[in-house]
């Protein structure tokens, strides 16, 4: 039993992302190891950097899934805010990345893509002591945001109903609009859940509108609420359901 008291605390407002590379299982089980740990550090590498300069909290990475977190460990008054911001420019990032790769590493890189999930609420953090001592997250909203990741589409960045409604009531969200998704996602414990897309641009008409930075596509729009924010605009590319499970 440990002597001293653990090093952990209660985040009561946190924004955690996940974020997925689409077709990375596939795309791997063709690549020499060398290979594999070369588009690896190309991708995270950046959005390490990204994490520095907007002050998004690195918490791991799971193979391919990128874990992140605002508000922890010091408190961050616009959490929702800076985590859409750095996933939009993680999102840029990437598609920058695989295509300047595609010639060392093959055509098909460049088919690679991003799938992000962002949640916002409570969570429990602290140091799991041990051999190999490191900083963790626990709770519903972890689960929440992996829950967001794995039933969003790629090149989209799919945001609770929590964290889009944090995003549209800052002061700080010009340039960022969140649309409802149409069908609703099953998340164990909460049932369905209303969640949104985080995009760059709005659409006033009945157009598609491609995502401003890969191709998620967000069609049959039907104009803007009331609130001239929140949008009746649906993201349904063919990769896109409640069902769908991680590469």
């Amino acid at each position: 039993i440990p002597r001293s008291k653990p090093i952990a605390d209660l985040f009561p407002d946190v924004t955690v992302l996940f974020a997925d590379i689409v077709g990375f299982t596939a795309w791997a089980s063709t690549r020499e190891p060398t290979e594999v740990f070369t588009l690896l550090e190309a991708i995270y590498n950046p959005f390490d950097r990204i994490a520095r300069r907007l002050k998004v909290f690195k918490v791991e990475t799971i193979g391919d899934c990128y874990v992140a977190a605002t508000g922890l460990p010091e408190k961050l008054d616009d959490h929702a805010v800076v985590m859409a911001k750095f996933a939009l420019n993680c999102m840029v990032k990437m598609a920058a990345v695989v295509n300047g790769l595609e010639g060392m590493l093959g055509k098909d890189t460049n088919r690679l893509s991003m799938r992000f999930g962002i949640h916002s609420g409570p969570v429990t953090a602290g140091v799991l002591r041990g051999e190999k001592s490191r900083f963790q997250l626990f709770g519903d909203t972890v689960n929440t945001a992996a829950r967001m990741e794995s039933t969003g589409s790629r090149g989209c960045i799919h945001l609770s109903e929590e964290t889009a409604k944090l995003v549209m009531a800052s002061s700080n969200c010009m340039g960022l609009h969140v649309v409802p998704r149409k069908e609703h996602v099953q998340v164990k414990g909460k049932g369905k859940l209303q969640t949104y897309w985080l995009t760059t641009r709005r659409a006033d008409n009945t157009n598609a509108v491609q995502h401003a930075v890969q191709p998620c596509i967000i069609p049959d729009a039907t104009g803007p609420t009331s609130s001239g924010k929140i949008m009746p605009l649906d993201c349904s590319s063919s990769s896109s359901s409640s069902t769908k499970t991680r590469s």
